[in-house]
């Protein structure tokens, strides 16, 4: 049987985000984490090894694999921040349009720096994620 490996953990963000090292990175995964409380209005947890999640949502697919995920999030990987953004493939590319530099996977948006990207189309998107990822996901 399959187990999720990127769970809810009670590790410390912050001592996550200090150890960041290169300085330029640490100060965006500060600001980052900033944004996304802002906008969801909700306490990050860690989630696996490094990704920062805010919220919750429990899911159960047709094969009767089921688990617990972020509402949305991101992670500080060594070259480009990981965003986790769910929302309609339209919307998503409305966003995108006006996002800044970027590269876009199936599921993760992929930036290497906050200067790189307008904060306030990127505060859009982490609230469409959030109003999507609940509707998604109601028990």
């Amino acid at each position: 049987m399959y187990k999720t490996k990127t769970k809810e953990t009670d590790h410390d963000v912050m001592e996550l985000l200090d150890q960041i090292e290169n300085p330029r990175k640490r100060e965006d995964s500060f600001h980052m984490l900033a944004i996304f409380q802002e906008v969801t209005q909700l306490q990050p947890k860690i989630w696996g090894k490094d990704i920062i999640g805010f919220g919750s949502y429990h899911y159960r697919y047709d094969s009767g694999r089921e688990g617990t995920a972020p509402l949305t999030g991101f992670a500080a990987r060594k070259t480009k921040f990981s965003l986790y953004l769910s929302m309609k493939e339209h919307k998503k590319s409305a966003f995108l349009e006006k996002l800044g530099k970027y590269k876009a996977g199936k599921g993760c948006v992929y930036v290497n720096k906050l200067a790189d990207i307008d904060i306030e189309v990127l505060k859009q998107m982490i609230q469409e994620s959030m109003e999507f990822s609940k509707k998604q996901h109601v028990d």
